[in-house]
């Protein structure tokens, strides 16, 4: 089936918005806007990308393929440079890092970088921030990464994501907080063997269609056939080689599209050390939960040998864990892992605390947005405040201004609501993705306006975003 080009922010509609006269003004290349909105503003300029020579230069090239999630497994899927997950990039904070990518598909692409607040030039949202890369055709992204963290790049075009066009990010930095003797970055994922559909398109299946069920939450579901550590099923896990007395920093990131997973590794204790990237004070739990998009590393002491489970448990749905395997040296070859027992220190929100604080949001907020989180009533659609992106009005922001956002949300289901371009602060903790539960659950968040541009406010569960559940923030003065 085509791409659902209507579901892409269209020039028309763009223009329409915005009040913008081209997409040359908005990328920089013009002088001031048109009055736009209610505030009579006109549209900031954003910041100019790094024109560095790179430290780092990277080709990627997106296609279609062949993956093997198991040994007796294949499906046709889409890579990047032949791999799933794609390439693993790793620089040092500070490096200007430049990635040429060619679309080798047969539809248009772009790379997002999820997580690092990039100039908006280089965002990868299609038709807001950048002309989608057409089919043979290649686009350089050139960024300064910092600041340090795992982050993870994926396309945003579509339900590219869910083809599989991912990969992780790694931004090291010079002196980390906590101390550790090695590390293995843990992308979980869906897996769905399929081409990705909307409900409304025919897709998802199990669910009986728009007002059905298929997963623990209440939501229509993919058909997904399992859960995945790094590109694999968990009937062929990755093995995570150990040694005793050894510190080991996991890096785990949620790449899917559309599960909240709960992680435990079986034998140990977490303590979790950074989120989204960010660095929060150490704190220790058998166990955590993030939406699609959150990230969390955990350091684990290696005081336990043996054969134990990684496992990623879908909590919104009933597929098998992603698994992989912590295995000591001294365990030689004999024995079968042993899964996780039940959690009884979950991690929460409230209990992270981040060893720096947020510039920008301290005292009153000088905006804020109440936002309502909800569901079209008679077709697959996904609203902020009753308006479905594309055709949902921008919210309006001043350079500099301590912005909040709070959110209600009217729906049975969780939404991991993502700001591009900024990080934002949520109780004591920094990140960029946060989940909002269902049943009139609430989450306030709050940013400083410091990075100009427009750019995408977003549920990361692919499906709510493909059908409306998105609004652009833009910058005026």
């Amino acid at each position: 089936m085509p791409h659902r080009e209507q579901r892409s922010l269209s020039r028309r509609r763009l223009l329409q918005l915005t009040g913008a006269t081209t997409l040359g003004a908005f990328a920089g290349c013009a002088g001031q806007l048109p009055d736009t909105g209610n505030d009579g503003g006109r549209e900031v300029t954003p910041r100019s990308t790094v024109t560095d020579e790179p430290d780092t230069s990277v080709s990627l090239t997106a296609a279609s393929g062949t993956i093997r999630p198991s040994p007796e497994t294949s499906t046709a899927n889409w890579t990047y440079n032949e791999q799933f997950p794609g390439p693993e990039l790793r620089v040092q904070e500070g490096d200007v890092l430049s990635v040429e990518l060619t679309n080798d598909l047969r539809e248009e692409t772009t790379i997002h970088w999820h997580g690092i607040p990039v100039p908006n030039p280089v965002d990868g949202v299609p038709n807001v921030t950048q002309d989608p890369i057409a089919s043979g055709e290649t686009f350089t992204y050139t960024f300064r990464a910092e600041p340090a963290g795992t982050y993870f790049y994926h396309s945003h075009v579509g339900l590219q994501l869910d083809r599989g066009l991912l990969g992780p990010l790694i931004v090291e930095e010079p002196n980390p907080h906590v101390e550790y003797d090695r590390e293995y970055v843990v992308v979980v994922d869906d897996y769905l063997p399929g081409e990705p559909r909307l409900p409304s398109d025919g897709g998802m299946g199990g669910g009986g269609g728009m007002g059905g069920g298929g997963g623990m939450m209440g939501d229509v579901r993919p058909p997904y056939e399992g859960h995945l550590i790094n590109g694999r099923l968990p009937d062929d896990p990755q093995t995570f080689d150990v040694t005793e007395g050894q510190r080991v920093r996991f890096r785990f990131v949620n790449a899917s599209s559309a599960t909240v997973f709960g992680v435990r590794i079986a034998g140990h204790e977490m303590t979790v050390t950074h989120a989204d990237g960010q660095p929060v004070e150490p704190v220790d739990a058998d166990s955590f939960v993030f939406g699609a998009g959150e990230r969390y590393d955990a350091v684990v002491e290696a005081t336990n040998p043996g054969k134990w489970f990684v496992q990623a448990d879908a909590l919104d749905g009933n597929e098998p864990p992603a698994r992989a395997v912590v295995e000591y040296g001294s365990a030689g070859d004999s024995g079968t892992p042993q899964p996780p027992s039940s959690s009884s220190n979950r991690l929460q929100y409230g209990d992270l605390r981040a060893v720096s604080a947020l510039d920008g949001v301290s005292g009153r907020p000088d905006r804020t947005f109440d936002l309502t989180l909800s569901r079209g009533r008679d077709e697959y659609v996904w609203t902020i405040d009753g308006q479905a992106y594309p055709d949902a009005d921008p919210l309006q922001i001043r350079p500099g201004e301590h912005v909040r956002i709070r959110m209600t949300n009217q729906s049975p289901v969780v939404h991991p609501m993502h700001l591009h371009g900024h990080f934002f602060q949520v109780g004591n903790a920094i990140k960029d993705t946060v989940i909002v539960p269902g049943h009139r659950g609430q989450v306030t968040l709050d940013f400083h306006a410091d990075n100009p541009g427009r750019w995408l406010f977003h549920c990361h569960n692919l499906y709510h975003l493909d059908a409306g559940m998105a609004r652009v923030i833009k910058y005026v003065e």
